[in-house]
């Protein structure tokens, strides 16, 4: 079925099946599908990456792209803007151009972006290891400044009312979330995308967008696991509270203490798993 621009969601008729009493009964039903669709990321003209998204919110995506993979090298991003796809017609543009004051921009060890895949698809064969990884990210962002530790029943409140912003979830159950929350668990913003990246691009290019950064004395929400790309991300925005529904790694875990930030995972609405705090 076709579908218009910017579309977030697909109908689809399935085959529901349910075991009941010994028996196995089949219905067919109507049922929502999660949309993902390619979409390029330009740096002043200059193609850096393509990611699958789910539509919606694309400039905030490529802005915190290049923002959280430290591209920008402390650029001011000017302008945001789609470029129209090729070969014209009536499908949505598959491309964004993050426009900057510099017009070439180069990262912090003097090179120029080059098209690579997303954060986290490394090749095995190319020498990096983990706390080579960190030393760079150290080197890069610097520890976090200390803030005072965002109150344990605040923490477990950001838990029911984080998932009360997953509309896509809702009807798809097909989507990551990711949410910037203030001292007193208040919800600043908050976005969905079938990409776990991408949810959080989303959220932290909005604040970029807004001139709300750096992020200190806030925390970030994700639904799903905390790995090293996610403590990257919250750590170049000046995130000092990680939340995470599942597990954290033993590379986010060594991070987030080079960092100063405290990493919490499991979270749930009864208690959670504190992994790094400064402050506690």
């Amino acid at each position: 079925m076709p579908r218009t621009a910017g579309q977030r969601t697909a109908p689809a008729t399935v085959v529901r099946v349910r075991h009941d009493r010994g028996e196995s009964v089949a219905d067919q039903v109507d049922d929502v599908l999660i949309v993902e669709e390619p979409m390029s990321i330009q740096l002043d003209g200059q193609v850096v990456t393509t990611t699958m998204r789910t539509p919606g919110h694309d400039l905030e995506l490529a802005a915190g792209f290049c923002f959280t993979d430290g591209l920008l090298a402390g650029a001011p991003v000017i302008d945001v803007r789609y470029e129209p796809r090729h070969g014209g017609g009536e499908s949505p543009p598959n491309g964004v151009d993050a426009a900057t004051a510099n017009s070439v921009i180069v990262d912090t060890a003097g090179r120029a972006p080059a098209p690579r895949p997303r954060l986290g698809n490394v090749s095995s064969s190319c020498g990096w290891c983990g706390s080579e990884q960190i030393d760079d990210l150290c080197l890069r962002l610097g520890p976090l400044a200390p803030t005072p530790p965002i109150g344990l029943d605040v923490l477990v409140e950001v838990s029911a009312t984080a998932r009360e912003t997953q509309e896509l979830f809702g009807l798809t159950g097909a989507v990551h979330a990711a949410a910037v929350f203030d001292r007193e668990g208040r919800i600043v913003v908050a976005r969905e995308d079938v990409g776990r990246h991408n949810a959080v691009d989303k959220v932290i290019g909005s604040m970029l967008l807004d001139g709300r950064l750096p992020l200190s004395g806030h925390g970030l929400y994700i639904s799903g696991r905390a790995s090293i790309e996610m403590v990257q991300k919250a750590w170049a925005a000046g995130v000092t509270t990680l939340l995470a529904e599942s597990a954290p790694t033993a590379l986010a875990v060594e991070s987030a203490r080079r960092a100063g930030m405290t990493l919490v995972g499991f979270l749930r609405a009864n208690g959670f798993n504190v992994y790094s705090s400064p402050s506690w």
